[in-house]
């Protein structure tokens, strides 16, 4: 077989192992999927109208619009911690040690860990994204070239973290400092622009909401679903997408060649 045909077969399998993993063991996946969820619940029928005043007025509908774009997002960083858990769980057990014995191409193992991790975050945002619509949530305005590219951003996005929370499982001693290690990619989107304006939040706060991912992120997003105006946003989060992406996979690779533990 050439190359390229044994890194797409030697690929295949390790998604394939990966999508059996979290179909045989959904547990986690439900767990994470829990926040975004409970946050978009409490968010809009708790705070809803409270928080309406703070975006400019309105009612519980204009601020589910509002708010929607945000928990997508914060949906990618919840599921990124399971993401960390995996990988570390390959790590400690010794599976990764005895991939490195096999007459397997080396790149495909990290692959099937970032595709599967990418598949599962965007069916968990569709999820999300269903809860949302079912709650009143409508993008009327955005036409179909801007949810091929809302969709393209959630992908983009997710790659990004995902080979993120790849390295932080491959570095971390064992599956509970892996979750531990992941929780910035929750914590993160609570401080900036997903449930209120940054300019509303104390000054000591809004250089952590404007000079993160999430944010650029999340405008983006919500101008491509609600046709409001999108500024630089977009040229920033793809940005921060490629430098992430990159980053996590030169810390990932390092990690996978290292001598075993």
């Amino acid at each position: 077989m050439s190359s390229l045909s044994l890194a797409v077969r030697d690929s295949s399998t390790m998604l394939r192992r990966n999508l059996l993993h979290a179909r045989r063991y959904p547990s986690m996946t439900l767990n994470l999927l829990l926040t975004p969820v409970m946050l978009l619940l409490l968010f809009v029928y708790i705070f809803g109208d409270t928080m309406s005043a703070g975006i400019g007025g309105g009612d519980r509908s204009a601020y589910i619009a509002y708010l929607v774009p945000g928990i997508l997002l914060m949906t990618i960083g919840s599921t990124m911690v399971g993401t960390a858990v995996s990988v570390s769980g390959d790590m400690t057990e010794g599976i990764m040690a005895r991939f490195r014995t096999m007459a397997i191409h080396r790149g495909s193992v990290l692959f099937g860990h970032v595709a599967g991790s990418v598949l599962q975050a965007v069916i968990s945002v569709v999820l999300v994204g269903a809860v949302g619509v079912a709650m009143g949530f409508r993008s009327t305005d955005a036409t179909a070239l801007e949810w091929i590219a809302a969709f393209g951003l959630l992908a983009l996005v997710a790659l990004a973290f995902t080979w993120i929370a790849v390295g932080m499982g491959m570095a971390s001693p064992n599956a509970e400092a892996a979750s531990n290690n992941a929780l910035p990619l929750i914590l993160l989107p609570l401080i900036s622009s997903a449930f209120t304006p940054i300019d509303s939040m104390p000054g000591c706060f809004q250089p952590i909401a404007e000079y993160q991912p999430f944010t650029p992120a999340i405008e983006t997003l919500r101008g491509l679903l609600l046709g409001t105006g999108i500024g630089n946003s977009g040229w920033i989060t793809i940005a921060w997408c490629l430098g992430l992406t990159v980053l996590g996979h030169r810390w990932s690779k390092a990690q996978f060649d290292r001598d075993p533990r």
